[in-house]
């Protein structure tokens, strides 16, 4: 009888130990098929409702294992969450700033192109106050957009030079190539401004001219250079 109790005893000492093992390895080898001892997910790591092993010995009953439920336990993961709240903050920036800055553009070029006579247009187009506010919406894009190795990127060679490579990867950012983009209206929409005024000035035909400077600019200012010269040549032939 001695012998048969201190066999339970070598037995249940044994099986605590292994429990103890298995639990202290977290979950990745369970005793119990089935059943998740904990799990993480990027913002905060949850502990499922796992099962405290204890094994009770009698000499009477003989050896027991008692299954003990925990309270589920939830630990968030603050800077997690606040790394990740800053890159969607930043890449939702880029893509609203893409999205305005292109319809803000568009009621100037109206302007120019339906109602290039009337007093409102050209008060309107004398006015720098929309390049004012897009210029200051680009310095915030490219000061979103700029890391310690830009410079390094735009001098890339012993010369001083970028290069094509590195200008294609440092544009693949969402926020350097919104800040491209809204410097791409500002210079489109000043060359529509300057075509537009010296066509009032010279008495030269624009809206073709203006309508291609917002497709392609530079193309909008070789044709505006092309209509003052032949009707340059029209006027001196009459």
């Amino acid at each position: 009888m001695i012998s048969l109790g201190k066999f339970c005893l070598q037995v249940s000492f044994s099986f605590n130990t292994m429990m103890q093992c298995s639990l202290a390895r977290g979950g990745q080898q369970s005793l119990f098929p089935g059943r998740r001892m904990s799990a993480e997910i990027p913002f905060r790591r949850i502990d499922y409702n796992t099962r405290e092993i204890g094994v009770q010995r009698s000499f009477l009953e003989g050896s027991r294992v008692v299954l003990r439920p925990q309270v589920q336990r939830i630990i968030s993961n603050p800077k997690g969450s606040l790394i990740c709240a800053s890159l969607i903050t930043s890449s939702q920036i880029a893509s609203t700033a893409f999205t305005w800055g292109t319809v803000v553009v568009l009621p100037f070029y109206a302007l120019m192109v339906l109602v290039p006579k009337s007093t409102l247009t050209r008060r309107v187009m004398d006015s720098n106050i929309p390049f004012a506010a897009l210029a200051i919406l680009y310095g915030y894009l490219l000061y979103l957009s700029w890391t310690p190795s830009t410079l390094n990127v735009i001098f890339a060679t012993k010369y001083l030079l970028p290069e094509l490579p590195g200008m294609a990867k440092m544009f693949a950012n969402e926020k350097t190539m919104a800040s491209a983009w809204i410097h791409l209206l500002v210079v489109d929409l000043y060359a529509a401004r300057q075509v537009f005024l010296d066509g009032l000035k010279s008495n030269v035909e624009t809206r073709h001219s203006v309508t291609l400077c917002l497709l392609s600019c530079p193309i909008g200012i070789l044709t505006h250079v092309i209509t003052k010269l032949m009707m340059k040549i029209a006027n001196g032939s009459h």
